[in-house]
């Protein structure tokens, strides 16, 4: 059988076609599920995406038609399936329910330390031999706090970071992780948790419940020389009210792996062609910090993003049903 995979990045590619070799031949495009390139998916039977994917109700009527029956998503997200509709359409949806959690807990704190010690200002300036040190102050971690809102698997690996640098532990969740208390955190409400943090970073999914969770008030209660950082999903920041407080000279910094309206952006070449106004405005900020959305991009986490997705695809020709499926299409053995 032939699986057609969708998004496939360079460095990918070779992991995916080694990690289906003697089981499944696997056909590698480049190009993002959407509208426009869902008729390309006629005729097979299994696809893999990525977590750019548009899977809404338009897209998964075209695959159902086309003969789909599998969708095997890499990532660990799926706010950008219908799941409703694919059940309708009997589609069974799969995802990557774990992967290395030290892969986004590590990058996010690289992107809070990027921050707050000025590194790419201090490197653009060297670059020309500048080699002044105005304006690229920084402050110790240690003994400061920070708050982390979301404390599953990738929260409790960026709460053992900071640890390991000395801090106070606030936490917010809905359930406590006994590893983060054991740890020393306190587990406060989000107000509490958001005034009193020098540092706050978001590891909690994209739900309704969590949409903007960090709104206009939820920014004006961060003290003005806080660190945000978000390296989970785009929608838990309102964007334009973060650029508004920017806009205000609030925020030491802030680092973003992800943004709202990413999908058609990220993971493309833009350079030549123009963006959307708040994302154009927010990336002039000297101190902000936007990547495209690679937190989870290592070699191990990949690795086992991959793995899972060939496991998703044995369980499907089996008829088993695992933790990873979202829809069942078909009855179990």
């Amino acid at each position: 059988m032939e699986i057609l995979a969708f998004g496939v990045q360079s460095d990918e590619k070779p992991l995916i076609e080694k990690a289906f070799a003697g089981k499944h031949e696997v056909r590698c495009l480049d190009v993002f599920l959407n509208r426009d390139t869902a008729p390309i998916a006629a005729g097979y039977e299994i696809i893999s995406t990525s977590v750019n994917a548009d899977l809404g109700g338009a897209v998964l009527q075209t695959l159902a038609a086309g003969g789909t029956q599998l969708i095997a998503q890499r990532s660990t997200g799926f706010n950008n399936i219908d799941l409703d509709v694919a059940e309708r359409l009997a589609l069974r949806v799969a995802r990557v329910s774990y992967y290395s959690p030290y892969s986004v807990a590590e990058f996010a704190w690289t992107l809070a330390m990027a921050v707050n010690r000025r590194v790419i200002r201090a490197a653009g300036r060297t670059r020309d031999f500048d080699f002044r040190l105005d304006g690229l102050l920084g402050r110790d971690m240690h003994g400061r706090t920070v708050g982390v809102i979301g404390t599953g698997k990738i929260g409790e690996a960026f709460t053992r970071i900071a640890h390991g640098f000395g801090m106070k532990l606030l936490g917010w969740d809905v359930a406590e992780n006994p590893a983060c208390v054991g740890l020393g955190m306190r587990y406060v409400d989000k107000e509490q948790l958001l005034a009193e943090a020098d540092l706050v970073s978001l590891h909690v999914p994209l739900l309704p419940a969590t949409h903007h969770l960090i709104d206009k008030d939820a920014l004006a209660l961060m003290k003005d020389d806080a660190i945000l950082v978000n390296s989970s999903r785009g929608g838990l920041i309102d964007t334009s009210a973060l650029v508004v407080e920017l806009r205000a000279g609030r925020f030491l910094g802030v680092g973003l792996d992800v943004y709202e309206a990413e999908a058609g952006l990220f993971f493309l070449d833009k350079s030549l062609e123009g963006v959307d106004d708040t994302l154009a405005r927010l990336v002039t900020f000297p101190n902000v910090i936007v990547t495209s959305h690679q937190a989870y991009y290592t070699e191990d986490a990949v690795g086992q993003i991959i793995d899972a997705t060939v496991k998703n695809v044995d369980d499907y020709l089996a008829g088993r049903r695992s933790d990873n499926v979202l829809v069942p299409a078909r009855p179990e053995a």
